[in-house]
C-alpha cells in the first residue's frame, strides 16, 4: 500500500450519514449531478488512480468568479474551503498531499485554548508530519526542525508557525503554478463556467 492510499474501511459512503450532503459540500463527499460531472472530468484527466479524498472540508459549490479568483492569488485559493479541497486533489496527484494536511492541522491547532488538547494535538502533528519516521513527513529545513524540537518541550498553539509558513511558501512557489496549469483546475473552471451559462 502506497503512503497516500487509505484503507477502504476509513471512507464511509456519504449516503449513509449525509443524505443531503450536496447541500453543504460539493466535493467528493456528495453525489449530486454537478459533482458527478466534475468527478468524471477529474478522473478522465488523471494519470494515476487514487481513492476519493477522505475528510474533505464541507463547503458550498464555488462560483465561476471564485474559481477564477484562485488564479489571481494563492492567498485567495487557500482562504477558500472549496479551493483548498481542489488544490488538495491536485497535491494528491503529485504525492504531496501531506503539505496541505499539515497546514490544515496547524490552522486547527491555532483555534485551541485548552492546554491538554494543545499538548495532544501538537504531539499528533509532530508524529504525523515532523518525525523522520513518519511516511507523511513534510520537507523542512534543519533550523525550523530545531525550533520545533525546542518548542515541543512546552507546546503551544503556535508551536508550528515557522514550519507552517515554510510549507505554505513551498506550496505557493512549487505546487501552485503547476496547479493552475493542471487538468484538474482547467476542467473545474470549464465546468463551473458551463453550469453558470446554462442557469
Amino acid at each position: 500500500m502506497s503512503r497516500h492510499e487509505t484503507s477502504p474501511t476509513t471512507v464511509q459512503p456519504a449516503s449513509n450519514h449525509r443524505p443531503n450532503a450536496c447541500c453543504f459540500c460539493w466535493c467528493c463527499c456528495c453525489s449530486c449531478s454537478w459533482n458527478e460531472d466534475r468527478e468524471r472530468a477529474w478522473r478522465a484527466s488523471r494519470e494515476t488512480k487514487l481513492e476519493p479524498i477522505p475528510n474533505c472540508e464541507a463547503c458550498a459549490k464555488p462560483t465561476p468568479e471564485e474559481v477564477q479568483g484562485w488564479a489571481q492569488s494563492f492567498d485567495k485559493l487557500m482562504k477558500s474551503p472549496a479551493g483548498r479541497n481542489v488544490f488538495r486533489e491536485f497535491l494528491r496527484t503529485e504525492y504531496s498531499e501531506e503539505n496541505m494536511l499539515f497546514w490544515l492541522a496547524c490552522e486547527e491547532l491555532k483555534t485551541e485554548c485548552n492546554k491538554h488538547t494543545i499538548d495532544e494535538k501538537a504531539r499528533m502533528i509532530y508524529e504525523d508530519y515532523i518525525s523522520i519516521l513518519s511516511p507523511k513527513e513534510v520537507s523542512l529545513d534543519s533550523r525550523v526542525r530545531e525550533v520545533i524540537n525546542r518548542k515541543m518541550q512546552e507546546p503551544s498553539s503556535h508551536t508550528f508557525d515557522d514550519a507552517q509558513l515554510q510549507i505554505y511558501t513551498l506550496m505557493h512557489r512549487d505546487s501552485y503554478p503547476r496547479f493552475l496549469n493542471s487538468a484538474i483546475y482547467k476542467s473545474l473552471l470549464q465546468s463551473v463556467s458551463h453550469s453558470s451559462s446554462e442557469s
